[in-house]
């Protein structure tokens, strides 16, 4: 087993990866808010902790993974209003919206995505131990979490009690002891969701929620908690006290670990700002195993600055990587069993051992998930393939760079599908398949005719039209580029 080094947010140091259970690692994520399409910013967690967890998976017995859906929110009831459409059927159109999003990306499923509302008896629950134990209060229709009750609060954003001026430049609510204190609990007007509570018809406040669903699912204290910065003050915070006080524990989180944001420009891509591309508008034009490079191009505690350059960049690395396998493949073998493994996609390689896994990927994940550096790592496989001599290195090579590929959660397509979109549900407007391989054969023909002017001809008409031929013993190979 390799040793796994994260920086951990609470220390504000690298640490050593040290699950609670050596046999049972919980991690668990922020999910979204579901009241629009999500932008490629909110991919990056997903795709981050993903690998994070494809990583985990390689050197220990059992992962439990969760990540939520929040579904109950001032910004869902502002939406659903603005639409004309109800609360739950916004809420469940935008989270399936999110799943097919996460499948574009790449994204392996969580072992579980529990929603905020299938969970108000455990957060009504929690609130209550949280009254008991003199860490909140009711007070005109909302509970407030007391702040000062918590003597660790601030300890993961480093900041003080004196620090947090909550009311500088706003009015304090009457029913607030203190202007730190947060809701846990808000009543809901007539035309607002709400559940029955020992406080009147309300809704849960956004942090309980996920302390409330952490509880049930993966117990009082937990390796992993991920999410984007941006959540570390207030979210996690809150979070955290009140977890810390309702399970009367010191260690809610072992390793509370943020992405950076992704940027456009100098400013943080936010919905809020409107600077935001969703991932299926750029699914229109990029493929989601691209998108997913990109998001893995930068290490990612550091912000990413989204551009049409990353994006070109990450196309062009990817076209390298697959194109290594499309030239290697069954090349100079009268080998069946090796020439049938040119199908073969990272996917065949998911559930291996640790050791199994190429080093130097691994080396770099474990390494705070120095994801550029495991993409490096990649290529230079990828060299090592392309130099091989004999069936047995090349395959070796090849079997670790689709092993490593399986980590990063890339190369999940066969070669020439890569190429050609052959696997796509819908083939490329202007020309398909079948056409193109039309052109190729009349080719073929103007060439063995002799007529090479004719041949040359449509090669460039296939260029103008994003194809690309390329001769090969084999045959034409074409792709689209």
């Amino acid at each position: 087993m390799s040793d796994i080094y994260f920086h951990n947010t609470l220390s504000g140091k690298k640490e050593k990866f040290e699950p609670a259970d050596p046999n049972h690692v919980s991690v668990y994520v922020c999910g979204p808010t579901v009241y629009s399409y999500v932008h490629i910013g909110n991919g990056r967690p997903a795709v981050v902790f993903d690998v994070l967890v494809k990583l985990l998976r390689s050197q220990y017995a059992k992962v439990s993974y969760v990540s939520n859906i929040t579904d109950i929110d001032d910004k869902i009831n502002t939406a659903a209003l603005a639409n004309n459409e109800s609360i739950i059927d916004l809420s469940e159109r935008f989270s399936a919206a999110y799943q097919e999003d996460m499948v574009t990306l790449g994204v392996t499923p969580p072992d579980l995505v529990p929603k905020a509302t299938h969970h108000i008896v455990e957060i009504i629950e929690m609130i209550e131990t949280l009254i008991f134990l003199n860490n909140a209060y009711a007070s005109d229709g909302h509970v407030l979490f007391h702040v000062p009750s918590d003597p660790l609060y601030g300890s993961l954003a480093k900041r003080t009690l004196e620090d947090m001026i909550d009311g500088a430049r706003v009015d304090i609510a009457s029913y607030k002891k203190d202007p730190k204190d947060f809701v846990l609990w808000k009543p809901s007007t007539p035309e607002q969701p709400g559940w029955n509570s020992p406080w009147g018809r309300g809704r849960p406040g956004w942090h309980i929620e996920c302390s409330a669903m952490i509880k049930k699912h993966l117990g009082d204290t937990i390796d992993i908690h991920g999410g984007g910065a941006d959540l570390t003050f207030p979210h996690h915070e809150n979070e955290a006290a009140q977890s810390r006080c309702a399970n009367q524990t010191a260690e809610y989180v072992r390793y509370w670990l943020h992405n950076g944001m992704l940027t456009l420009g100098s400013e943080k891509m936010s919905k809020s700002v409107g600077n935001v591309l969703t991932i299926r508008s750029l699914a229109e034009s990029h493929s989601g195993e691209i998108l997913r490079y990109a998001l893995l191009s930068g290490q990612y505690r550091s912000s990413l600055s989204w551009s049409d350059d990353l994006l070109v960049q990450a196309k062009s690395s990817l076209d390298s990587l697959y194109q290594t396998l499309r030239d290697t493949a069954g090349q100079n073998t009268k080998n069946e069993d090796e020439k049938s493994k040119k199908d073969q996609t990272s996917n065949d390689f998911a559930g291996l051992g640790g050791s199994d896994y190429p080093e130097g990927v691994v080396a770099a994940l474990s390494d705070d998930m120095n994801t550029p550096k495991a993409l490096a790592a990649m290529h230079e496989i990828s060299g090592q393939l392309r130099r091989a001599k004999t069936d047995a290195d090349k395959q070796t090579h090849r079997t670790a760079l689709l092993a490593g590929g399986w980590l990063l959660g890339i190369l999940i397509r066969n070669p020439e599908a890569y190429f050609t979109g052959a696997d796509l549900a819908n083939d490329s407007p202007g020309i398909n398949a079948a056409a193109i391989e039309g052109f190729i054969e009349d080719r073929k023909n103007a060439r063995k005719d002799g007529n090479y002017q004719h041949a040359d001809e449509i090669r460039d008409e296939l260029l103008a039209k994003g194809i690309e031929l390329e001769d090969s013993r084999e045959g034409t190979r074409w792709r689209r580029l």
